[in-house]
């Protein structure tokens, strides 16, 4: 079940359903769920992607996994963890859709800052409603070379 916790109604019945579960002394999972990002954003991202990876000669995909997720933004992908059988510390890469809005607004703008810095590069704002049709042009129009 999904609570909102800011109403008073699922607030109470989280806390009942807890309780109950402590009397039973049960085994329970509690996740929190973050805001979703909105599908402009998403789409937003990855027209971003897909823009420099036809700039820089690379897939969209290897941008955002290579790129994106491992050079500019390894504070907010990179993660690990410990093969149970052997002990041994690992490196994993999170999903981009784990990042709640606010995550990816900042991934979003360090890789437009590294972009335009180190790849010469200019990704355009959200608000450059211009550039990104032209943009969103170009990558349709060149979508079999990526």
């Amino acid at each position: 079940m999904i609570y909102e916790l800011t109403k008073r109604f699922d607030r109470d019945r989280a806390v009942q359903k807890f309780k109950k579960a402590m009397d039973n002394e049960s085994r329970i999972e509690i996740k929190l769920k973050h805001p979703k990002k909105s599908i402009q954003h998403n789409a937003y991202a990855h027209l971003l992607f897909s823009w420099f990876g036809l700039e820089y000669g690379e897939t969209m995909e290897y941008v955002k996994q290579e790129i994106f997720k491992k050079i500019v933004n390894p504070d907010l992908f990179k993660t690990e963890y410990v093969n149970l059988k052997t002990g041994e510390v690992r490196e994993d890469w999170k999903s981009f859709a784990d990042l709640d809005s606010g995550q990816t607004t900042i991934a979003i703008d360090k890789f437009r800052t590294w972009s335009s810095k180190e790849a010469g590069i200019y990704l355009p704002e959200p608000t450059d409603l211009a550039a990104i049709n032209e943009i969103e042009k170009q990558v349709i129009n060149n979508s079999k070379y990526l």
